[in-house]
């Protein structure tokens, strides 16, 4: 497991070239960093918990709710921010096409929340 650019924990499962697949996790009143990717599309499917996500595209900029059964595409570009409800973790599971190249993938954004996870220095560092 690591921390992913967003300061969710991240453990990747598998991947090939054209494609990656990976589980995140947000703890409990967790903020993460709004990020957005330079290359990739990505499609999440929620496994459990509940909370609020900003995606935002040239065609879209809303909060929606998500929780255990939502699924929603991020085509490239996509600006994204997840605040987790207060009792239990969020995790997503995500598919990466093509797969990620790594953590500078992810470039920061500006966000709506103040994050209480990750940290510039996680993206700068790779970690």
């Amino acid at each position: 497991m690591a921390i992913a650019p967003d300061g969710s924990e991240v453990r990747i499962l598998r991947g090939l070239e054209r494609g990656g697949l990976a589980t995140f996790l947000l703890p409990p009143k967790a903020v993460s960093r709004a990020i957005a990717h330079h290359t990739v599309d990505e499609v999440w499917y929620f496994l459990s918990g509940h909370g609020r996500m900003w995606p935002q595209r040239d065609d879209y900029d809303d909060v929606v709710e998500v929780a255990l059964g939502f699924s929603i595409t991020m085509p490239l570009g996509t600006k994204y921010q997840i605040r987790c409800g207060r009792h239990e973790p969020l995790v997503v599971i995500s598919e990466t096409i093509p797969a990620c190249s790594g953590p500078h993938e992810a470039h920061f954004v500006e966000s709506p929340r103040t994050p209480t996870v990750g940290s510039k220095a996680s993206l700068d560092q790779g970690l």
